[in-house]
């Protein structure tokens, strides 16, 4: 049986939209997980994510940095550092869960592993997940489409355009509604009716954590989502391998032209449940994949 209408706009509900949004332009996660263990000059970033052009990387870490996540410290006019605040590294976890997420749900590659010779499924870089990941749910109305969905337990285009774009026309909802079916987040039935699929189900995890950081509470005291159900488990709170240092620490060091050229290019770490983010895992694939279908598929 549906539930009741949810209201067209709530607090909560714009307040993830927006959260998702600060996560959304592109390289924006590898550069935050970049920084996430330890403050980092500009000299030191760089190296890590080779393949960002001149130019990309300052507007990244401006745009955190004007949202409280990053915390820039000047020590000298040509001395700077990068690191997280306390309010960026409450947002680690939700970056592991949504990782988590992409690692279960979405379609990946087949690879021969050099060891044993079989095939198996691709291992990708975390943030590769969390990008993946976001740009499903992040696309415009996409995320009130999910949201009027879950709470309705299955919906027609005409209440969906109603209560998940008031002020468009029906024809509106078409576009959004067509691309997360296409994406496997949604399912049609034969008689006009939309409902989550098993992946759209399995964002609830995710949405729960966004919605708790968005609102300013501890994912591990977030209680029950009205719309999402229980909490995420204690193993998905957890910030993890992702901890992070206290900001303004003293000065570090200039890097030697040495440590320059020999440092990673990305962070070497692991997400709850998902793949390690290791240091040969450089670029970035161009399309993301959709999610796994009871069928299989390509890739979109």
């Amino acid at each position: 049986m549906a539930t009741p209408a949810q209201p067209r706009t709530t607090p909560d509900l714009a307040r993830v939209t927006e959260t998702l949004e600060l996560l959304a332009p592109r390289w924006s996660v590898w550069a935050l997980m970049t920084i996430s263990s330890t403050p980092l000059r500009y000299a030191e970033i760089k190296p890590r994510l080779p393949w960002l052009r001149d130019g990309q990387l300052h507007p990244r870490l401006r745009h955190f940095t004007d949202a409280g996540v990053v915390e820039r410290t000047e020590y000298a006019p040509r001395h700077v550092t990068y690191g997280v605040t306390s309010r960026g590294a409450e947002l680690l976890p939700v970056l592991a869960s949504i990782a988590t997420w992409g690692d279960t749900y979405l379609e990946k590659d087949l690879v021969r592993n050099k060891k044993t010779g079989a095939m198996e499924p691709e291992q990708l870089p975390v943030a590769q997940n969390i990008e993946d990941a976001l740009a499903l749910i992040v696309p415009r109305h996409a995320t009130a489409i999910l949201w009027s969905l879950k709470a309705r337990g299955g919906a027609s285009a005409k209440t969906l355009a109603s209560e998940a774009m008031p002020g468009y026309g029906l024809t509106a909802v078409y576009k959004p509604l067509d691309r997360l079916v296409a994406d496997g987040l949604v399912t049609a039935s034969g008689t006009g009716n939309f409902q989550l699929s098993a992946s759209g189900q399995g964002l609830a995890p995710v949405f729960q954590a966004v919605s708790a950081w968005a609102a300013g509470r501890p994912l591990t005291e977030a209680g029950a989502h009205p719309v999402w159900g229980p909490g995420p488990a204690p193993s998905q709170a957890r910030s993890g391998p992702w901890a992070t240092t206290p900001t303004r620490l003293p000065a570090p060091t200039a890097p030697t032209a040495h440590a320059a050229s020999s440092a990673r290019p990305a962070v070497a770490t692991t997400v709850l449940g998902g793949p390690a983010w290791k240091g040969g895992d450089l670029f970035s694939h161009q399309i993301p994949a959709r999610p796994i279908s009871p069928a299989g598929g390509p890739r979109r």
